[in-house]
């Protein structure tokens, strides 16, 4: 392996590249000491936040309680067969009516009136 020859325009361009990265490194300041973002202390909320908060929560659990309450709705069994519903097979078991005289058929029309 070759080591290519040192070129002077190539070492300026890393000098000025070392030297740019310490005044940026400078600018920033020293780097603080890390800690968890659990242990830092927290930073107080004013009371406009505080109630904007408050406000969200009531919202949301205004919200939950509806749908609380629409989903006890939809497991309650719905009202039950009415009276005229369980009317309609006793009326169809029911013989037809004469069509001459409109009573029903044991005693039909004229032969009641013979017997």
């Amino acid at each position: 392996m070759t080591v290519p020859p040192e070129d002077p325009r190539i070492e300026a361009v890393a000098a000025r590249l070392r030297e740019a990265v310490q005044e940026r490194a400078a600018a920033y300041g020293p780097l603080p000491a890390w800690e968890a973002i659990w242990k830092r202390p927290r930073k107080s909320k004013t009371d406009r936040e505080k109630k904007q908060e408050l406000r969200k929560q009531r919202k949301r659990l205004k919200a939950a309680g509806i749908r609380r309450f629409y989903a006890g709705q939809l497991r309650r069994p719905g009202p039950g067969p009415g009276r005229t519903a369980s009317a309609v097979p006793l009326r169809a078991a029911m013989p037809a009516p004469c069509p001459g005289c409109g009573t029903p058929p044991p005693g039909c029309g004229d032969d009641a009136a013979r017997a």
